[in-house]
């Protein structure tokens, strides 16, 4: 009898899985005098891409292939991204004392849970977080400079 019970369960939950979902009514359906107000599909305008930690390179990797082909130069100012595309423009802000870089991506990462981008040395020190070695930060596309 218990097996019974198990097995009819399961099934019931299996169907219920293969069930249709409801359907929206169409503009046919919907009544003349009332309002339908579907929600907007677009994401919300906030201006900024990602908002996180950012820490930077050590300068014991000077030299070494960045994955975009290019070698680390902690000097200039670079950064990686888990996706956005080799050579994209990074406006970094630091939250915490409101100081700013743009930074071009050459490499992927950081591997790190909680952290949106690494940046270099010399970006590092123009966000002022040498001492800290992490920053709160935000992420914006740099301004187009053409024009």
């Amino acid at each position: 009898m218990r097996q019974l019970l198990v097995a009819l369960t399961v099934g019931l939950g299996l169907l219920a899985g293969c069930a249709p979902r409801a359907t929206r009514p169409t503009a046919d359906d919907e009544k003349p005098d009332r309002e339908v107000v579907r929600p907007d599909k677009s994401p919300p305008a906030r201006g900024w891409l990602e908002e996180g930690l950012a820490s930077y390179y050590g300068p014991g990797l000077a030299g070494r292939p960045t994955a975009s082909g290019e070698k680390f130069n902690p000097q200039k100012l670079t950064a990686a991204h888990k996706k956005l595309p080799f050579g994209a423009c990074l406006r970094v802000v630091n939250m915490e004392n409101g100081r700013s870089v743009e930074v071009r991506v050459n490499d992927r990462g950081p591997f790190v849970k909680g952290r949106v981008v690494d940046v270099s040395l010399a970006a590092a020190k123009q966000l002022g977080m040498l001492d800290k070695g992490l920053a709160r930060v935000r992420l914006y596309r740099c301004a187009d400079k053409t024009g």
